[in-house]
């Protein structure tokens, strides 16, 4: 994911987990904010495990969202990994993410939106 895409402050975490709209299921819950520019965050607390295993759920999170960024809405999104999501597989996490998505409606549909699990095996 590129870093201009890329939720950094503290304040703008605040504003999606206070104003936005959220959906969760048992791996994933996913607030969103709608806004004039598209960014993503993403927060895995010590609940999912130890630091290696934190890293490794927010690089599957990252890479799931990668292909999707043409096809999603305008707007801040906030995804926070569940407990469960640390012993999952990458594409458990891309049913996850996908799920929510489009039970959010946010997901612009069109030939250039892809699945997230394009390009996996």
């Amino acid at each position: 994911m590129e870093r201009t895409v890329s939720l950094k402050k503290n304040a703008q975490f605040q504003a999606v987990y206070r104003r936005g709209k959220s959906q969760a299921n048992a791996h994933l819950a996913l607030l969103y904010l709608r806004r004039p520019e598209l960014k993503v965050g993403i927060s895995v607390s010590k609940k999912v495990g130890k630091a290696h295993v934190r890293n490794r759920v927010k690089r599957r999170i990252r890479e799931c969202v990668r292909p999707l960024l043409p096809s999603l809405r305008k707007g801040h999104y906030v995804i926070v990994a569940r407990s469960a999501a640390g012993r999952d597989d990458f594409s458990t996490i891309a049913r996850a993410l996908d799920q929510l998505l489009r039970r959010h409606r946010l997901l612009e549909e069109g030939p250039e939106a892809q699945s997230p699990q394009a390009g996996r095996p």
